[in-house]
């Protein structure tokens, strides 16, 4: 009898152990909820992922929130959202708080090529614009170069190329990429900066819209005039072609994890290149029938 008692107490004990606790979240690649935020500029390739991620597993829910690059990253560490989208290289120090607060490697999933690029309005008659020229616009007073707001992957990706600092920039402000182009007419003489995944979606009829109410401008370096086509963002020939990459704070194979690996995968990479920019791990190959 005495045994019995017993056993019975450790299995009473056993169950209490295994129920859910609460705040543990307990999700898995087929199924669960997290919450995802990106920099508006590659907001349309996160959204086509998480879309087609969902239809897949329709158990799962991604909530995809737009948020400024830097700020997405913050949320990170403070374990507020699951997975986020960057394009910048983190500083050795944002390396050494993402080890401290999440007990993980910086091991960057990267994905698509994408880039920023400078536009002016349709009728502009400028066709290009030199490393030298965005170099020293950047630091006139005049502020002739337009980003999408402090914080955003644009200014951070173009500041770190020019192996500076935002905050050693001078340059004006018009909130999110898409009123940039909306808007760039009213300011004469400016040029817009933004992320090529808002005009690069093909056959998308607002990205065909913005796209072709501005002209985007070649960008000359060592006396090369580059566009930021597909090909030029296979060899990173674009001076500004940057690599968009996951990162998480997630310690298991979890929703998280399965979505970033998905977005690897062949079929995620197909997702990327109807977005119009170049997968990470698939690139277009040339076979010739005789």
């Amino acid at each position: 009898m005495k045994n019995s008692l017993v056993l019975m107490i450790c299995v009473f004990v056993l169950l209490i152990s295994c129920k859910k606790k609460p705040g543990v979240v307990v999700d898995s690649p087929q199924q669960g909820e997290i919450t995802m935020e990106v920099d508006e500029s590659f907001a349309s390739v996160s959204e086509a992922l998480t879309s087609r991620y969902m239809a897949l597993y329709p158990n799962t829910k991604i909530n995809l929130k737009i948020k400024k690059e830097d700020f997405a990253f913050l949320d990170l560490l403070e374990g507020k959202v699951r997975v986020i989208v960057m394009s910048r290289e983190l500083s050795e120090n944002e390396k050494k708080a993402y080890k401290k607060e999440t007990d993980l490697d910086w091991l960057p999933a990267k994905f698509a090529a994408d880039a920023v690029v400078f536009v002016v309005p349709k009728d502009s008659p400028r066709e290009t614009i030199t490393m030298e020229e965005i170099r020293q616009e950047l630091n006139n007073d005049k502020k002739n170069i337009i980003f999408d707001g402090t914080n955003s992957s644009n200014l951070n990706f173009v500041a770190q190329k020019l192996d500076t600092t935002p905050d050693k920039l001078k340059f004006s402000i018009i909130n999110g990429n898409k009123n940039i182009v909306e808007q760039l007419n009213k300011f004469p003489g400016k040029v817009g900066a933004i992320g090529l995944n808002t005009i690069s979606r093909p056959y998308d009829p607002e990205s065909e819209k913005l796209k072709n109410s501005v002209k985007v401008l070649k960008v000359v370096q060592d006396n090369k005039a580059y566009e930021p086509r597909v090909e030029n963002l296979v060899n990173m020939s674009y001076p500004f072609t940057r690599i968009l990459y996951f990162l998480t704070n997630e310690k298991y194979f979890g929703l998280g994890n399965g979505f970033i690996r998905f977005s690897c995968t062949q079929l995620g990479q197909i997702v990327v290149s109807k977005e119009g920019l170049q997968p990470y791990h698939i690139f277009k190959r040339e076979v010739q029938m005789r």
